[in-house]
């Protein structure tokens, strides 16, 4: 979806919370990271919100409260109905949600060593770099 709308990209921002699986101190999530900016040869651009600070994330509150309307309260008896569900959220201002499943397994309980960490192309931004850094294409 990306490449096809603009293919002159060169890098990628995200944004995210501070804390759980994509945390700003998440190893496995910097790793898992870094394979993608090798994978796609795009640099990767991380800010993080700071902890505590999720409600700043204007995405997920404009998203979610339309998902909530689109739902209603029908059972979620499925993945298959969530996922149609969620995918099935428009606004009238032209918010329009992409979804698929994801049926690929993982591994539990990976752990990342100090050494596999220094490996990585991170470069930490000069204000707070713990929760700011972008990942190069190794």
């Amino acid at each position: 979806m990306g490449k096809e709308s603009y293919p002159d990209a060169t890098r990628l921002l995200i944004t995210a919370d501070g804390g759980g699986s994509n945390g700003s101190r998440v190893r496995l999530w910097k790793t898992e990271l870094q394979c993608f900016a090798d994978e796609i040869g795009l640099e990767i651009s991380v800010c993080h919100f700071p902890p505590g600070t999720s409600k700043w994330n204007k995405i997920e509150h404009r998203m979610f409260s339309y998902i909530s309307q689109n739902w209603r309260g029908r059972p979620l008896i499925s993945i298959e109905t969530i996922v149609n569900l969620i995918g099935a959220t428009k606004t009238k201002k032209g918010l329009k949600i992409q979804t698929s499943v994801n049926v690929n397994k993982y591994a539990k309980g990976i752990k990342i060593t100090n050494k596999e960490i220094k490996t990585l192309a991170l470069e930490r931004e000069q204000f707070h770099g713990e929760w700011n850094y972008t990942l190069h294409p190794r």
